[in-house]
């Protein structure tokens, strides 16, 4: 495959099992191309294309010729400086590594992270939450969000990569997307009793059952196994972590159990005093998931897929 037809392949599936609907996204890509249009001089220079194209501001194809031809991926769940050594080294021992794909982002798409957030807005609204409420919960975390990353160190790995000579693409949101829609069809055939059931059926899957080996597979973070489940949701894509304030609205609006990647502590007070349950399924694995769901695609079409970094491969093609 080349580079363009991987990038272009992971943006419609990222579009496919996003919550707001293809057409939805589609107006995001009309906005950009109006922006784009109006611009002049400098100001168009600066301007990032690929939101012509690509809806989710994270996910990057940072570096590389769109026409390469990638027989062989190096990916991982971060992608260091290390790990584009890494690439290198095994192109020296005749493994040749013709892309690499992270999945947290670096460069652009980590200063643009806090603008997929928006996407949390529809989330809260498709679990019951008023649409209102949840634009002025999201509004306001976005702005933390935005003014943590100012700081970052955002292309330390991607300059080694050009150094290196070494297509790069990092895909968050559009993986973060696979795996919300791939668990939350799941749950929509299963008829869930106590938070028990909810945590054996994660356990069920391959990527959580291979991290518990680590102690790193599903944990019940807040709640029991005991309590009712009520109503379940997964909460793994929106970019980071909510506003805190959100549970007692989720719990308002009927919700249960919540299913996440991982939980900080300000947060987990805030679900405790709502009496929601928490499961969360592990960082690694969750990530994972979402990854190997489009990566099952390139490997359908003969590509190799060479894990590192935290990323448990299972390919559901057998």
């Amino acid at each position: 495959m080349k580079l363009e037809e991987i990038y272009d392949l992971a943006i419609e599936m990222g579009i496919e099992g996003d919550v707001r609907g293809e057409d939805e996204l589609k107006k995001k890509l009309e906005e950009a191309e109006e922006e784009y249009e109006e611009l002049e001089g400098k100001d168009k220079e600066v301007f990032d294309e690929q939101r012509l194209k690509n809806p989710f501001q994270d996910s990057r194809l940072l570096y590389g010729d769109p026409d390469t031809e990638v027989e062989r991926i190096l990916t991982g769940i971060n992608i260091d400086t290390g790990e584009i050594i890494l690439a290198d080294r095994l192109s020296e021992k005749e493994k040749g590594i013709d892309l690499i794909i992270g999945h947290h982002p670096r460069g652009i798409g980590l200063n643009s992270m806090y603008e997929v957030m928006e996407l949390q807005k529809d989330m809260l609204a498709e679990w019951g939450v008023p649409i209102t409420v949840a634009e002025g919960l999201i509004n306001k975390r976005i702005k933390e969000v935005e003014r943590k990353i100012k700081g970052a160190n955002y292309n330390q790995s991607l300059d080694a990569a050009k150094l290196l000579d070494i297509p790069m693409m990092c895909l968050h949101t559009i993986t973060d997307n696979l795996v919300e829609s791939f668990l939350t069809e799941k749950i929509e055939d299963e008829n869930f009793d106590k938070v028990e059931d909810v945590f054996d059926f994660l356990k069920d899957i391959p990527e959580f059952h291979k991290a518990r080996k680590y102690n790193a597979g599903p944990d019940i973070l807040v709640g029991s196994e005991d309590n009712r489940a009520g109503k379940v949701v997964v909460e793994m894509t929106g970019g980071t972590e909510g506003n805190k304030e959100s549970y007692e609205k989720l719990a308002e609006a009927g919700v249960g159990t919540i299913i996440g990647m991982h939980l900080s502590d300000d947060h987990r007070e805030k679900v405790e005093e709502n009496h929601l349950n928490y499961i969360i399924a592990g960082h690694m694995a969750s990530d994972s998931l979402g990854l190997n769901i489009f990566f099952d695609e390139l490997e359908k079409k003969g590509v190799e897929i060479v894990p590192c970094s935290g990323f448990i491969r299972v390919s559901r093609n057998q």
